[in-house]
């Protein structure tokens, strides 16, 4: 596997919870050949999720410098920057999959990157959201062939809009939205 993949706060989690211990191995073993490959990605909103997800929603709560020291980490990884770039993108992804806003913050993250995959449990396995494929990292085999997944990036303006266009009045005042 050597395109570019995109991993979400869940995955980051399981590496460091070991009370499911086949969702830990697994999630281990998925960072560790993305480490591997250097073909792990992330934005900051995961790194953010992750952090708060260490310290403050997980029994028992890891402490603030092991979090810190995890997320640092993670940095390596060139994470997509929360910006106008990545809100726009992620609006186009509302209005044409209906997701919800983070999980469209996630997909538009993952575009922006050029990731064929994007490892979630949140999100359903096998969806294709503009050239991303979905997938649970604990029901994809580390060794599937990359070639299956290509990212195809999303027209530069983003997702088209569904439905009719709206009626242009020559006599309104107001401009088109």
């Amino acid at each position: 596997m050597t395109a570019a993949v995109f991993v979400d706060t869940n995955v980051l989690v399981y590496t460091r919870d070991a009370s499911e211990p086949a969702k830990h191995a697994r999630a281990v073993a998925w960072l560790d050949l993305l480490w591997q490959e250097r073909s792990g990605r992330v934005s900051m909103q995961v790194l953010c999720e992750y952090y708060a997800t260490l310290t403050r929603k997980r029994e028992p709560r890891v402490a603030h410098a092991e979090a810190w020291d995890a997320v640092s980490a993670l940095l390596a990884w060139r994470p997509q920057a929360t910006d106008e770039t990545v809100l726009q993108r992620g609006r186009a992804v509302e209005q044409r999959y209906r997701l919800n806003w983070w999980d469209c913050l996630i997909v538009a993250a993952a575009q922006l990157q050029g990731c064929a995959l994007l490892l979630s449990e949140d999100l359903q396995d096998r969806a294709v959201y503009g050239g991303v494929t979905v997938r649970s990292p604990f029901t994809l085999s580390l060794d599937e062939p990359a070639a299956s997944y290509v990212a195809t990036p999303p027209a530069p303006g983003g997702h088209p809009r569904r439905g009719r266009p709206p009626r242009r009045h020559a006599t309104s005042a107001v401009p088109p939205r």
